[in-house]
């Protein structure tokens, strides 16, 4: 799958990925390869990038994601260093 994180400021991340675990306004959930087309809110909170068997994470001031086909696009507010 493809991921891109972008913020006003700048493009945080962006490659492929196996899955991403993102902080749902209704909860915490998790896309993986083939997900249903969705769209949501994103809170503040933690954003797990997994690779196979790596792992990235840090920490969004909110946002929103998208995922159609296997390509992801979360807008972000801002990133917490």
């Amino acid at each position: 799958m493809k991921l891109e994180i972008l913020t006003p400021d700048k493009t945080v991340f962006e490659g492929e990925i196996t899955s991403i675990t993102v902080p749902g306004s209704a909860g915490s959930f998790e896309i993986l390869k083939d997900h249903a087309p969705i769209i949501s809110t994103l809170d503040d909170g933690q954003v797990i990038i997994r690779n196979g068997k790596d792992s990235q994470s840090l920490f969004i001031k909110g946002g929103v994601i998208e995922a159609l086909r296997n390509s992801i696009v979360v807008l972000a507010e801002g990133i917490n260093q």
